[in-house]
C-alpha cells in the first residue's frame, strides 16, 4: 500500500498519529502556499487521499487486508481543512446504576493550601507585622500630640500664674 509511506507514518500509527501527520503534511503542501506548484498540488491530493483512506476506522481495515477499491473512494468524505469536532462524553448511567460512592469534588482550597502554603503564611506574617508597625506609629504620633498638649498647658499655665502674681502686686 502506498498511503502508509505518503503520510510518513507507521501502520501501527494510531488515529492521532494519522492526523497529526495529515495536518502537517497539508499544511506544507497545500495549494495556497505553493501557487503554481504542480508537485505541491500533486503530493496535497495523495495526502488527502490517503488520510480519507486511513482517518476511517471502516477504509483502513479495507486497505490493510488489500480489499479496498475504487468505489470505496468514492464513497469516503473529503478531509476537512480543519479537525473534526470532538466526540460528545459517553453519557454517564443514572446515579441509582452506579457503583461505589460519588467521586469526591476536587477541593480547590485543600490544592492551593498545599501548593502556596508557605507563601500565604509568610504572607499572613507579613501582614501582621506591617499591622503591628502601623499601631505603634499611630501611638507614638498620639502620644506625641499629647505631649504637645500637655506642654503647652504647663506653659499656659505657668505664664498665667506669672502674670497673676504680677497682676496681684
Amino acid at each position: 500500500g502506498r498511503c502508509w509511506p505518503v503520510l510518513g507514518v507507521p501502520a501501527t500509527a494510531t488515529a492521532a498519529q494519522i492526523k497529526t501527520a495529515y495536518y502537517e503534511q497539508s499544511f506544507r503542501y497545500h495549494p495556497d502556499r505553493n501557487a503554481g506548484s504542480a508537485a505541491a498540488a500533486a503530493r496535497f491530493a495523495a495526502v488527502s487521499e490517503a488520510y480519507r483512506v486511513l482517518g476511517s476506522a471502516n477504509l483502513r481495515r479495507k486497505y490493510d487486508r488489500g480489499l479496498l477499491s475504487a468505489e470505496d473512494l468514492r464513497g469516503a468524505p473529503q478531509p476537512s481543512g480543519r479537525p473534526p469536532a470532538p466526540s460528545p462524553p459517553p453519557a454517564r448511567a443514572p446515579a441509582a446504576a452506579r457503583r461505589g460512592p460519588d467521586p469526591t469534588p476536587f477541593d480547590f482550597d485543600a490544592f492551593y493550601r498545599a501548593h502556596y502554603g508557605q507563601q500565604l503564611e509568610r504572607e499572613r506574617v507579613l501582614r501582621a507585622r506591617r499591622e503591628q508597625l502601623r499601631l505603634q506609629r499611630e501611638e507614638v504620633a498620639a502620644q506625641g500630640r499629647f505631649r504637645l498638649v500637655s506642654d503647652l498647658s504647663v506653659g499656659l499655665f505657668f505664664v498665667l500664674g506669672i502674670a497673676l502674681l504680677y497682676g496681684l502686686k
